[in-house]
């Protein structure tokens, strides 16, 4: 039986396993429904979006050879963080997740996308790809909950250790791409159990090594040259746009999964779990943006994480046009569809963190009750 993280209110008690599995057949009617009308608009838009990006990467980088001047150096930067942030969030995420490979276009394709990223993408692939959205929110699987790093929720045991959890939340933000691929390496876990001298660490390990070698030449060496006497401040433009990416990608992918109102899960919620259950777990497991259209283009359209984690392969630019069908089952059902601006969603990401870097408070120490079934079974 899956369970919720072991909780006396069980937000999903009203629903009974029928209602579950009714769910799980309304999403995949959902689904079908934007698979059997993918088409040439959808392609059109991945095109614009990839034209869009390379020309003001180009264009920036080439206002970036007179970055001795000020408001050169501003608009560079300015552009160039953009033209990064488009090409990790909604270029490369969503290509490496598989959305555009109906296409056949073999290069808008996962099997040979590369992207502005020190993280090699079949690592990635395999570390978000298959098993963020396989455990999704579930403690001790899904290690994008917290980056393996924080304590992210009450029922986990406190130590004196997670104090520092906001320091080390702030500076995994500052560096994201590097913690992402150290992640995706398994690093940590890899060095505690001694593995970093198995072979498949080491091939791992000199994939990430040369990815982050092309991208630190290209950065950091081969476009300040091109600048001449811009050299320093082309650098130093070059350094704060992927500042400002990986703050901005830090900031997105913490509002998918920590605000207050997401749920996490035991262990024991994916032994038996049906499609409908897994439908669930991804409703209650993410969290939504409000906005722009221009917003959600930015965040790659993890704006809309929870029909991202319902249909991972769906072309992006659709999740806001299912949106409303997505909420209306949340409301049919009576559950809770979590969304928000992006400053309020960020702040509660924060506070949770911040709050849970700190032991329990007395009022808050949940007296010990036996897990929550995630499915009622219907009986009295």
């Amino acid at each position: 039986m899956t369970v919720i993280q072991k909780k006396a209110d069980n937000p999903i008690a009203h629903l009974t396993a029928a209602d579950i599995e009714i769910i799980g057949k309304e999403l995949d009617a959902i689904r079908d429904r934007v698979i059997a009308d993918r088409g040439e608009r959808d392609a059109r838009y991945i095109r614009k979006v990839i034209k869009t990006q390379r020309t003001l990467e180009i264009s920036s980088r080439a206002v970036l050879l007179f970055s001795l001047f000020p408001p050169a150096w501003i608009v560079g930067t300015a552009g160039l963080a953009v033209a990064k942030i488009l090409d990790n969030m909604e270029i490369g995420h969503n290509v490496l997740h598989g959305q555009w490979d109906w296409m056949r276009d073999p290069k808008i394709h996962s099997t040979t996308w590369d992207w502005d990223h020190v993280s090699p993408p079949e690592q990635w692939k395999h570390s978000h790809n298959e098993l963020h959205h396989r455990y999704t929110n579930v403690l001790g699987k899904d290690n994008d909950l917290g980056y393996g790093i924080m304590r992210v929720d009450e029922d986990q045991p406190w130590h004196p250790a997670y104090l520092g959890q906001p320091f080390y939340n702030f500076v995994n933000a500052c560096f994201f791409e590097y913690g992402i691929a150290a992640y995706d390496l398994e690093l940590g876990n890899n060095l505690k159990n001694g593995r970093h001298k198995d072979p498949a660490f080491r091939a791992r390990a000199r994939a990430v090594g040369r990815k982050i070698r092309r991208q630190v030449l290209k950065d950091y060496v081969l476009h300040p040259l091109l600048s001449g006497p811009s050299f320093l401040s082309t650098l130093a433009a070059t350094f704060t746009a992927n500042l400002i990416r990986n703050l901005w990608s830090h900031s997105v992918i913490m509002c998918g999964h920590f605000p207050n109102g997401v749920e996490t899960f035991e262990k024991t919620s994916i032994e038996g779990e049906s499609r409908g259950e897994w439908y669930l777990r991804q409703m209650l497991g993410s969290a939504n943006i409000s906005g722009s259209r221009l917003l959600h283009i930015m965040t790659g359209n993890l704006s809309y994480q929870i029909e991202h984690h319902l249909f991972p392969d769906l072309p992006s630019n659709r999740y806001q046009e299912i949106a409303p069908q997505v909420r209306a089952l949340f409301d049919r059902y009576g559950l809770k569809y979590t969304t928000g601006p992006l400053p309020k969603q960020v702040a509660s990401a924060w506070w949770k963190v911040i709050r849970l870097s700190l032991p329990n408070r007395r009022a808050d120490r949940r007296q010990p009750v036996a897990p929550a079934p995630l499915v009622s079974s219907g009986t009295a």
